[in-house]
């Protein structure tokens, strides 16, 4: 019996992995292959989800605890979609979450040779953070957090350098070469995920290869590894959104505005962004948006109808208290909501992650 691929997308949050996600199936459907997505947070609700399950392909969800602290339920997952057929399956760790070598990759292969083919750690980074990070800066993270992006890439067997559109040709080769100088072990690969740029090239090697998880992280500590996560607020809510006296409305604008005031209040309180997600849904149309770090940064796209009514579910991973970005989040919200809009806030959860204490941690590779 053939088995089945299991691929590996890690990288911090704001990498650009769900929308990797979403072109990868894309290209693996149109290949004749049945895909599995398996998303991965510490609460559920999650746009990434939402998101990936208009690719059509077969896509379940582990929320309430990452993969390597839930190894069981990973595993679960794993055979959910396997049993609905899928022949390669993608998942995607908590952007947050690192020595994934040792706590996924060689239980998964240890355990589960005999039917699943792991294919080797890839490690998504936005292109402008990895500059800043390769410079000696924190990225405007907090310097544990910063801990946990370098580590991610150090363990990786493929590193790739996302959101080459923002840059030229010359930076793009410098920055790889930079990259490749910093951490020798890994293959380096530049791509463009928005722009579904470079993609194939990685995805043939991903699949072609057999080594996965081909050394391991010595010297994390765990304690610095606990603290980057723990100074990221969680939110993760859902919304039901209503155009007083049904009138259509333009809620990509809507959404755009949003994001903006919400921003805003994070940089003028000198909260660093990990990311912001949310999407706006109305049956099968939808409008998703993102900020990652700076203002600057917002995107807004995917344009649906205007309809009068919509579920709105909104991710933020901000550095501040939970119960403040709680609070933040439901003031600039119905701020932005004025006179036109009725929010109903559905769910709303907020949390702040505790400390890494995996199912398995293997010291040798498979």
């Amino acid at each position: 019996m053939e088995k089945t691929k299991v691929i590996l997308v890690g990288g911090f949050l704001g990498a650009g992995k769900t929308t990797m996600l979403w072109n990868v199936a894309k290209h693996l459907s149109e290949s004749g292959k049945k895909v599995g997505l398996i998303t991965n947070d510490q609460a559920s609700e999650l746009v990434d989800t939402t998101f990936l399950e208009s690719t059509g392909g077969i896509v379940s969800e582990v929320s309430g605890s990452c993969f390597c602290c839930n190894f069981n339920g990973f595993t679960d997952a794993l055979q959910h979609v396997s049993e609905q057929g899928a022949d390669v399956i993608v998942a995607e760790p908590v952007g947050s979450c690192t020595d994934l070598s040792a706590t996924i990759l060689q239980p998964l292969k240890k355990q589960f040779a005999n039917c699943l083919s792991a294919a080797p750690l890839s490690v998504m980074a936005d292109a402008n953070r990895l500059k800043a990070i390769l410079n000696g800066s924190n990225s405007g993270l907090h310097k544990s957090a910063a801990y946990i992006v370098k580590k991610q890439l150090e363990e990786a067997d493929f590193i790739l350098i996302n959101k080459i559109d923002l840059l030229d040709a010359q930076e793009t080769a410098s920055l790889a070469e930079k990259t490749r100088a910093a951490f020798p072990k890994a293959k380096i690969f530049t791509l463009s995920a928005l722009k579904d740029q470079n993609i194939i090239p990685w995805l043939d090697a991903v699949q072609s290869s057999e080594q996965s998880g081909t050394h391991l992280l010595e010297d994390i500590d765990y304690d610095t590894y606990a603290e980057g996560e723990a100074v990221l607020g969680w939110l993760n809510a859902t919304i039901e959104l209503k155009s007083k006296g049904n009138v259509p409305k333009d809620w990509a604008a809507f959404l755009f505005h949003l994001l903006n005031e919400m921003s805003m209040c994070f940089e003028n309180d000198h909260h660093a962004v990990g990311h912001v997600k949310a999407l706006v849904k109305e049956k099968g149309n939808f409008v998703v948006g993102n900020v990652v770090g700076k203002r600057e940064t917002l995107k807004v796209r995917e344009i649906s109808n205007q309809d009068p009514s919509v579920t709105l579910v909104l991710n933020a991973r901000v550095e501040m208290p939970p119960e403040n970005l709680a609070q933040t989040v439901r003031e600039v919200l119905f701020t932005t909501a004025g006179n036109e809009i009725e929010p109903e806030i559905k769910i709303l959860k907020c949390l702040q992650p505790g400390r890494p204490n995996p199912t398995h941690r293997y010291n040798h590779v498979v």
